[in-house]
């Protein structure tokens, strides 16, 4: 065979190069993958860690705030009405005037449950400063205004129960006290005020007492 025209070593020279079309452009894909830092497969991140919300710091639990709420809240002046259980003596309508002793009012209702709960707590904690040579009086004022429904409570009391207590129904003498004792129209019971013998309220108290809250109570009344 004689050698071959120019024309036809150019046309096999094309021919051989076209065998393999994608081996230049995928290696000029390569190199702009490498060169870029893109990863050709999308590889998903790993699994995140656990994400743990910080609890925030619990308020220590505190009953009264010196001079806080207590603040501006006076002793309501206007009689109030009075219910007792079948022999019991008659009360007067109005809160014990000063005389060495610390008061202690609660406000409740039959219809509340966290009220009648707390009722032989504080009776025993009554009891309890008596015996520590605190003199306190234990006094409750009852917001309902179905008077049948507080009549069955106190009659089915035990004779170390609640037999008898303050009544305030819907009217004047209600509103009268609560705006002395700068109370809501609609107070959230129970509800506790605590006086000094000078008879300045010295705390209020919105909700149901514990018994761990006994001993700011008694670090209270020992001032």
């Amino acid at each position: 065979m004689g050698r071959l025209s120019p024309v036809i070593l150019l046309a096999l020279l094309a021919t051989a190069h076209c065998d393999n079309p994608s081996s230049s452009t995928t290696t000029a894909r390569s190199d702009q993958v490498i060169a870029s830092g893109v990863a050709s497969t999308v590889v998903p991140p790993p699994p995140s860690a656990p994400v743990h919300v910080a609890a925030a710091a619990a308020r220590p639990h505190k009953l009264c705030e010196p001079e806080g709420d207590a603040k501006g809240r006076a002793l309501p002046r206007t009689p109030a009405s009075h219910a007792e259980a079948a022999g019991e003596p008659a009360l007067d309508g109005e809160l014990p005037k000063a005389g060495g002793d610390w008061l202690w009012i609660n406000f409740w209702a039959a219809w509340c449950a966290p009220c009648k709960e707390e009722m032989p707590r504080l009776i025993g904690w009554r009891d309890r400063l008596t015996k520590a040579g605190v003199p306190i009086r234990l006094v409750f004022v009852s917001l309902d205004d179905d008077e049948r429904q507080l009549d069955t409570f106190l009659e089915a009391q035990s004779a170390v129960g609640v037999r008898s207590t303050l009544w305030l129904p819907e009217g004047p003498a209600r509103t009268s006290w609560l705006k002395s004792l700068h109370m809501k129209p609609g107070p959230e019971l129970p509800e506790q005020v605590v006086v000094d013998p000078t008879r300045r309220v010295r705390c209020f108290i919105e909700g149901a007492v514990e018994d761990a809250d006994y001993a700011e109570i008694a670090a209270l009344t020992a001032q």
